[in-house]
C-alpha cells in the first residue's frame, strides 16, 4: 500500500492532468463557429423510362399466362429491334376473380410489365407509340444519368467549397479575426427530382387504331446540390 503522502502526491498528479486535457480540449474549442454553404445547378434529364403492360382475363389460366406471354415476347422482340433502347421485364401477377357472393372463382386475370429505357427520346417516344397498340401505358418518367449526375457533381464540389472559404471569411472579418483554420469540412449531395407527367397527343375513335399514337416528350429537369458543413476557428489578433 501507498504511503499517505505519495498517494496524495498520485492524486495531484491525475487531477492535474486531467484539468490540463479538460483545458486543452476547452481550448480547442475556442472561437469555433459551424457553417454551411450550399450550392446547386438544374441539369436536364437525359434518360427516359416507359412501362407498358398486358392485362387479360380468361377462365383458363394456363391459357391466360400463355397468351400473356405470347403479347410480351412479340413486344420484346419488337423493342429489341430499335438501337439504343433497353428492355427489361417488369412485374408479373394473376389473381382469381371470384363471383358476386365472393365464394367461387369464375375466372383468372393475369398482368405482366415491360419497361424501356433509352437516352433517345426520339426513338423510344416513336417504339412507345407503336406499342400502345397492344400494350397499355403503366408510366413514363425522366432521370439523370448515374455519369451525368456524377460530371455535374464533380464540377459543383468546388464550387461548394469556394462558397464555404467565403463565408469562413465572413464570419472571420465580422468577429474582428485575423484568420482562420479549418477543423473539420463535409460534403454531401442531394437533390430533387419531381415526377415528370406525360402528355399525349390527342385522338379519337378509328384514328387510334390506325395509326401509333407518340407520346410528346416534356423530360423537365432535376436540382442537383451540394451542400459544405464545416467548423473554422477564428484566430483572434
Amino acid at each position: 500500500m501507498l504511503p499517505l503522502s505519495r498517494l496524495a502526491t498520485a492524486l495531484l498528479l491525475s487531477t492535474t492532468t486531467l484539468l490540463s486535457a479538460t483545458a486543452m480540449a476547452e481550448e480547442a474549442r475556442y472561437n469555433q463557429v459551424a457553417l454551411r454553404a450550399e450550392v446547386n445547378q438544374e441539369i436536364a434529364h437525359d434518360l427516359m423510362h416507359v412501362t407498358l403492360y398486358s392485362e387479360a382475363q380468361d377462365s383458363d389460366p394456363a391459357a391466360l399466362a400463355a397468351q400473356i406471354s405470347k403479347t410480351l415476347n412479340a413486344s420484346i422482340a419488337e423493342a429489341r429491334k430499335v438501337k439504343g433502347v433497353s428492355v427489361a421485364s417488369g412485374s408479373r401477377n394473376s389473381y382469381p376473380v371470384y363471383d358476386d357472393k365472393g365464394q367461387k372463382i369464375t375466372a383468372w386475370r393475369e398482368r405482366a410489365e415491360l419497361r424501356l429505357e433509352s437516352a433517345d427520346f426520339s426513338a423510344l417516344s416513336k417504339l412507345t407509340g407503336e406499342m400502345l397498340q397492344t400494350l397499355k401505358m403503366g408510366g413514363m418518367n425522366f432521370s439523370i444519368a448515374s455519369e451525368t449526375r456524377k460530371t455535374h457533381e464533380d464540377a459543383l464540389l468546388k464550387d461548394a467549397v469556394a462558397a464555404f472559404k467565403a463565408r469562413a471569411q465572413l464570419a472571420t472579418e465580422a468577429l474582428g479575426g485575423s484568420g482562420y483554420k479549418l477543423v473539420s469540412l463535409s460534403l454531401n449531395t442531394g437533390g430533387f427530382q419531381p415526377p415528370m407527367p406525360m402528355r399525349m397527343e390527342a385522338m379519337k375513335g378509328a384514328a387510334m387504331m390506325d395509326a401509333a399514337v407518340t407520346p410528346e416528350i416534356e423530360a423537365g429537369t432535376s436540382q442537383v446540390n451540394i451542400n459544405a458543413d464545416g467548423v473554422i476557428e477564428v484566430q483572434m489578433p
